[in-house]
């Protein structure tokens, strides 16, 4: 799937060090991927499952 548009950002928890992106400004998709390598895969999941894991992780 390409992600034409996406609007990539990383946590600003993670500094200058490299982590996961995020694009959560495209309709249906949310994509993440490997900051260092941004041209590389990509895993997509539909924003209630992404909301699902970010509840999850936060009550950690």
């Amino acid at each position: 799937m390409e992600l034409i548009g996406a609007s990539w950002r990383k946590s600003s928890r993670s500094g200058q060090s490299e982590c996961v992106e995020v694009a959560d400004n495209l309709p249906g998709v949310v994509g993440v991927r490997d900051s260092k390598d941004p041209t590389g895969p990509v895993l997509t999941f539909s924003p209630d499952t992404w909301r699902a894991f970010i509840t999850h992780t936060k009550g950690r």
